[in-house]
């Protein structure tokens, strides 16, 4: 069998939805290995699998773009952290490399250094991306502000007239520092963002229509194998069993974005609904518990898995693991996107008919209580989502097409 080197950036949400495709290939009796963040180390190695904390200088640079004023100079800020991260990154995997020899990389999609020196390497190599694929299509809106897919020819005139516009902003800014850092490491500079993505053997993309938009022209090196909702085990609190009515979950990024406020405002808008409120905050300020309504908790973590089953509705900030997470469980979505590609991944919501979609900018407690009730008449459109999951294959469909594509050319 085959040694796997996986390779993650500093995020959680990045390395738990990894997780089930590294214990598929595990079963498969191949040997895998992960560098990840050094406070996941416990929970990597707990699980059976070798782990090695990646490079302190990574994590020392922390993405800080929901300091942005604007979606431009949020991607400016991404940007810079993923670049300025990329000399450390590659350093550390090629340390990775030597260490454990592997027949096959597996690397993430914002690791930019780790993708450039997998492709130095020669070997065979893979990227995973869990948010959606900024690859342009003549079947899609351009990438970024979370249009509304064209209808009609009015549609088809925005996107052309738009689509350069919206391109062009997040190449100027993406590919000056990306074939900076590719020239620096030996490498060819690249045309556009269409020519990065393309450019990896393999491209592993955690979603699935009908959630993500049908189109024609996806690139051959693309394999969409659904959500994947894993997060640790964990023993459910007592106080759950103990709820009768209807949960409404609430999320927060896992990294902090100062998202905090849609819980806040949640807590107003629903305290008076006949629901069971609870929200859970990993990265962000904890409301005191006297202030909370009567019908809510407030946990900084807990595992979803065990609330989704008996929710009426999940609110999330837009995040693409907690919004498949609850789709995948069929339960509808109100999501209310703070940046990144949330706005994406909110009118995707919108567009399957899986729930609502209500800007941030417009977060208010009377707005989010008639958002939530709307998404709750969605159950079908989140049904039929969780069903175009469940039919990508997942984990097993990831390892298949690891196996397939490149463990029979290593």
């Amino acid at each position: 069998m085959s040694r796997i080197l996986a390779y993650t950036s500093p995020a959680r949400g990045h390395l738990y939805p990894l997780t089930p495709i590294l214990l598929a290939l595990r079963e498969r009796g191949h040997e895998v290995s992960v560098r990840t963040l050094a406070s996941e180390i416990p929970m990597v190695t707990g699980l059976g699998l070798e782990a090695q904390p990646i490079a302190p200088a990574i994590e020392d640079i922390v993405l800080d773009d929901w300091c942005a004023r604007t979606p431009q100079q949020g991607l400016a800020r991404s940007v810079r952290a993923f670049a300025d991260r990329a000399p450390h990154d590659a350093a550390d995997l090629r340390q990775a490399i030597d260490r454990s020899d592997p027949d096959v990389l597996l690397v993430d999609v914002n690791s930019w250094g780790a993708i450039a020196a997998a492709e130095q390497w020669g070997g065979p190599w893979a990227v995973f991306c869990p948010y959606p694929l900024a690859l342009s299509s003549a079947d899609v809106p351009p990438f970024g502000p979370g249009l509304r897919p064209a209808v009609g020819p009015g549609g088809r005139l925005r996107d052309r007239l738009v689509g350069p516009l919206v391109r062009g902003t997040m190449e100027r800014t993406m590919l000056p520092p990306l074939n900076a850092l590719r020239s620096y490491m030996g490498l060819a500079g690249l045309s556009s963002i269409d020519a990065f993505l393309r450019s990896m053997p393999l491209l592993l993309s955690f979603t699935a229509e009908p959630f993500e938009y049908p189109r024609s022209d996806w690139p051959d090196n693309v394999v969409m194998v659904g959500a994947s909702p894993w997060e640790p085990p964990s023993a459910p609190p007592d106080w759950l069993a103990r709820i009768d009515e209807p949960i409404v979950l609430v999320t927060t990024s896992s990294e902090f974005q100062d998202d905090g406020r849609l819980v806040e405002v949640a807590l107003q808008a629903l305290a008076d609904e006949p629901v069971h409120v609870i929200a859970t905050v990993p990265a962000a300020r904890v409301p005191a518990v006297g202030s909370l309504p009567g019908n809510a908790h407030v946990e900084t973590y807990l595992a979803h898995s065990q609330v989704l089953p008996r929710a009426a509705c999940a609110v999330t900030h837009g995040g693409m693991g907690a919004t498949q997470k609850a789709l995948a469980h069929g339960v509808p979505v109100c999501a209310v996107p703070f940046g990144r590609d949330q706005m994406e991944v909110a009118r995707r919501v919108e567009v399957a008919g899986a729930g609502t979609r209500l800007p941030a900018r417009r977060l208010r407690p009377d707005r989010l209580r008639a958002a939530v009730r709307a998404a709750m008449g969605q159950r079908d459109g989140a049904a039929r989502v969780a069903a175009g999951y469940a039919a990508a294959g997942g984990a097993e469909a990831a390892a298949d097409a690891l196996e397939g594509r490149l463990l029979a050319i290593s």
